[in-house]
C-alpha cells in the first residue's frame, strides 16, 4: 500500500497533499496484481490467465460455440492475440474450431472434453483468488463495488469504441 506523502514544502508550509487517485493507474495496478497472482497459482496446470478466460467465456456462452470475432469482443481483446491463443489451445486439445454453418470464412469455437476438464480445474483456483481479493472490500459493499466496476468497464469499452473528436481548425 502506498503511503500518503507528508513531506513539507521547502518553504516549510503545510504537508504536501496526497497523490491524486488516477483511474488508469489504479485499474492497471489492480489488473496487473490480479493477473500475476492468478498466473502464479495456475502455473502448475500448464494454462495461462488468458486461456482461462477463453475457457470460461466458452463454457458460459452458446453451447454451439462462438465465432472468433464474438470471443474477441467478449474478452475485450484484439483479433491477433485471440488467433494465436486459440491456435495454442487447439494444439493442446482444449478447443475445436469448426467451419461456421452459414459463414464459411468464420469458425465456431467449442470446448472439447479436455477443455471442460481444464476449466473445472482452473475455476476452483480462480474462485479462491477472487474470494481472497474481494475480502479486502467490506462484505456489505461488495455487490455495489462490483456493479460500479462493471459500469466503469462498460464506459471504458464505449470510450474505446467512440472515434476521437476532431480538433477544431486553427484560425
Amino acid at each position: 500500500m502506498l503511503k500518503k506523502s507528508t513531506s513539507r514544502s521547502p518553504a516549510s508550509g503545510p504537508p504536501a497533499p496526497p497523490e491524486p487517485r488516477r483511474l488508469p493507474v489504479l485499474l492497471r495496478r489492480a489488473w496487473y496484481g490480479l493477473n500475476q497472482a492468478f498466473r502464479r497459482r495456475i502455473a502448475v496446470t500448464g494454462a495461462t490467465p488468458d486461456q482461462f478466460t477463453v475457457l470460461r467465456t466458452l463454457s458460459e456462452s452458446n453451447p454451439k460455440g462462438l465465432t472468433q470475432r464474438e470471443l474477441t469482443h467478449l474478452m475485450s481483446s484484439d483479433p491477433n492475440t485471440i488467433a494465436a491463443l486459440l491456435e495454442r489451445m487447439e494444439t493442446a486439445g482444449w478447443i475445436a474450431r469448426k467451419t461456421h454453418e452459414r459463414d464459411r470464412r468464420a469458425y465456431r469455437i467449442r470446448l472439447k472434453a479436455a477443455g471442460k476438464a481444464k476449466f473445472a480445474e482452473l475455476r476452483d483456483l480462480a474462485h479462491e483468488l477472487q474470494t481472497t481479493v474481494l475480502a479486502s472490500v467490506p462484505e456489505a459493499r461488495r455487490d455495489a463495488f462490483l456493479e460500479t466496476l462493471a459500469h466503469v468497464a462498460d464506459a471504458c469499452r464505449a470510450a474505446a469504441d467512440t472515434p476521437p473528436k476532431k480538433a477544431a481548425p486553427e484560425p
